[in-house]
């Protein structure tokens, strides 16, 4: 490198959180998008906060991708490299390829700087030499561009996934849902408490510098195209709520009355708990969840969206066991755990995460919570089932199985619910099942069965 070495403390703020965040995803369960959110970073610019999230997202996205180069550009096994050094190769394979508002020496600068200060002082140099071999795909030919899309594409999803949406929906299908994976999702705002005229929320957040879209299919929801909602005085007054618009249609189906009693399993982090809650108006909501601590985060989440004529608490359970209550609800939301295969864009650590064996587990645990769930709906009453996972397995096979066993109750055919809501027509399909998927309607990939007790 040129001149004096740099102290560690010179590199910027946000590498330094993109590197920890990443060490911590890659050790454990967390997800990148939580931890993004303050209060688990240090205080950050904007800007700072901006390229952290993108350094994080982007790396995760594209991890195959960059492992490829490291190796190509290393003449060396991935293995070879502690995991810490992995990760700051990643970082700067990653800035090098795909950020050309970065200079590539600051990037290898910060990169050794960074193995310094991971107590990985002896990798330095391999760092700096790896990086400095790294090219900056400026301006490519177009055999080269052509060339580098196509790995990219087959780099983009785990081998047995890609084969499997192959076999399922075809290549072309595969192919769109791989770029899917790799491109930076949309970001949805749901009108928070359901009385705000969407026009003139529209022209407050242009007043300070938010552009927004109608969204497509919810009268609720509003698409960012430009600038920072979370700056704005509608934010702060609580009354705006990032949400994806698949993720606010299906809690939408819940569609609550005046004075019935709901109950949301598996509720947290909260956002369709609220967006239930704005529905019922005045009644009874019971919100679940097996984890205490997702429960607590509730309470700041949420807790200011419920009206205040809605009673509503907050109750620590296994869904997946017998309930615990004595008398039944008119509503129902379970919104099950599942391989989340629908939201790789926004959550991409699950790419690198799931394995086959994982979607049979969960379509057996999702098959127990609504045996569990179904005794506990009143008669006349609605059921949703959910998941934001893609895969059969998981969705149409868990409800088809489990209503095998139940003559009490059925499920809602296409011709009931585009009555109830003709807006959403397109996204029930023949069987009257609601879906999303990424690559056809630009959200998450969304599943839905409304279910119905007869006696």
């Amino acid at each position: 490198m040129n001149g004096t070495a740099r102290s560690p403390m010179s590199v910027l703020p946000a590498r330094k959180v993109a590197f920890e965040i990443l060490r911590r995803v890659e050790r454990g369960r967390d997800f990148a998008a939580d931890l993004l959110r303050r209060p688990h970073v240090p205080p950050l610019s904007q800007p700072d906060l901006g390229l952290a999230t993108e350094l994080v997202l982007g790396v995760l996205r594209r991890r195959a991708e960059l492992d490829t180069w490291i190796t190509r550009l290393s003449d060396r096994e991935l293995e070879y490299f502690d995991s810490e050094i992995v990760t700051i190769l990643r970082l700067g394979v990653y800035q090098i390829r795909q950020l050309d508002r970065v200079p590539k020496s600051a990037v290898v600068n910060e990169a050794v700087e960074m193995a310094k200060a991971a107590r990985k002082r002896s990798a330095a140099g391999l760092v700096n030499a790896v990086l400095r071999k790294c090219d900056t795909p400026r301006t490519p030919t177009v055999a080269s561009s052509a060339a580098d899309e196509t790995e990219a594409l087959r780099l983009a999803l785990p081998g047995w996934l890609a084969e499997r949406w192959r076999q399922r929906f075809g290549v072309e299908v595969e192919m769109a849902l791989a770029l899917w994976s790799l491109e930076t999702p949309g970001t949805a705002i749901r009108l928070a408490n359901g009385r705000d005229d969407i026009e003139t929320v529209r022209r407050e957040l242009a007043a300070e510098g938010v552009e927004t879209a109608p969204s497509h299919y919810s009268s609720q929801a509003l698409v960012i195209s430009k600038g920072a909602v979370t700056r704005t005085r509608l934010w702060q007054e609580g009354r705006l709520v990032v949400q994806d618009e698949a993720s606010q249609l299906v809690a939408s189906l819940v569609r609550p009355e005046a004075h019935q009693r709901v109950l949301d399993l598996c509720s947290a982090p909260g956002m369709k708990t609220s967006q239930v809650a704005a529905g019922l108006r005045d009644g009874l909501l019971i919100a679940c969840d097996v984890s205490a601590r997702r429960l607590r985060s509730m309470e700041t989440v949420v807790s200011h969206r419920i009206p205040a004529t809605v009673r509503w608490f907050r109750v620590q359970l296994d869904a997946s066991r017998p309930l615990p209550f004595s008398s039944c609800f008119d509503r129902i939301l379970l919104d099950a755990p599942c391989s989340g295969t629908g939201t790789l864009a926004r959550n991409p650590e699950i790419k690198w995460r799931l394995k086959p064996e994982d979607i049979v587990r969960l379509s057996e645990l999702q098959a127990r919570m609504l045996r569990a769930a179904l005794p506990m709906l009143a008669p006349g009453g609605r059921l949703v089932y959910a998941t934001c996972t893609l895969e059969r397995e998981e969705n149409e096979d868990v409800v088809e199985r489990v209503l095998a066993e139940e003559t009490a109750f059925r499920r809602l055919p296409r011709a009931d619910l585009i009555l109830a809501w003709p807006t959403l027509a397109s996204l029930f399909d023949d069987d009257g099942y609601f879906r999303t998927r990424p690559d056809l309607h630009g959200t998450d990939g969304f599943f839905a069965a409304v279910i119905s007790r007869e006696t």
